[in-house]
């Protein structure tokens, strides 16, 4: 908790050494401030478990390359260790941002427990059905206004999911109560 309050501090004492007052930080910066200490203290609660991409930084803009305005393709992801006894992990990609409430972009499971990582573009061995009714990864795509949080959720688990190719998010958010060890959590961000 130390090293969150330490965070804190900091951006306090940054936005005031810039001339500004932390009540005038625009929402934006705020909230991405406050995503990337909600990742760190994920991180720091659940030991070493961490997921990262060298395409982006937490809280920052995820390229085109890896949205519907680009390659539409994956972007690259890697993680820590997971803890012990970890069998499986399951991803799940959403956009709480969305109108019409939490967007579904991509869900994937049992993917090999030996794993650290997903290529650009990778078809892990089970995808699910997402909020574009399509199986397998969509990207980001918001309206235009203010850029939309992309939220990466990797799952350890202790065991696979019988779940089949095309499972819809509820049937995947059910498979893993129970089987979850630990969570990491990537936000990214994009707007048009």
């Amino acid at each position: 908790m130390r090293v969150l309050a330490a965070s804190t501090t900091l951006l306090v004492l940054a936005a005031s050494a810039s001339g500004r007052a932390s009540d005038t930080l625009s929402q934006a910066t705020f909230s991405q401030a406050s995503d990337t200490l909600s990742q760190a203290s994920d991180t720091l609660s659940q030991g070493r478990f961490a997921l990262t991409s060298p395409a982006f930084g937490a809280g920052r803009a995820i390229p085109r390359a890896y949205t519907c305005d680009g390659a539409n393709v994956s972007p690259p992801l890697r993680w820590t260790a997971p803890p012990a006894g970890t069998r499986s992990f399951a991803l799940i990609m959403d956009d709480p941002d969305a109108p019409g409430g939490t967007f579904t972009h991509w869900t994937a499971w049992n993917i090999p427990p030996q794993a650290r990582g997903l290529e650009r573009g990778a078809r892990p061995p089970r995808e699910g059905t997402t909020s574009f009714g399509r199986i397998g990864y969509g990207g980001p795509c918001p309206p235009p206004g203010p850029p939309h949080r992309y939220v990466f959720q990797l799952h350890a688990l202790r065991a696979p999911l019988g779940l089949p190719r095309g499972a819809e998010r509820p049937a995947l958010e059910q498979a893993l109560r129970g089987k979850a060890l630990r969570r990491a959590t990537l936000v990214g961000r994009y707007g048009r």
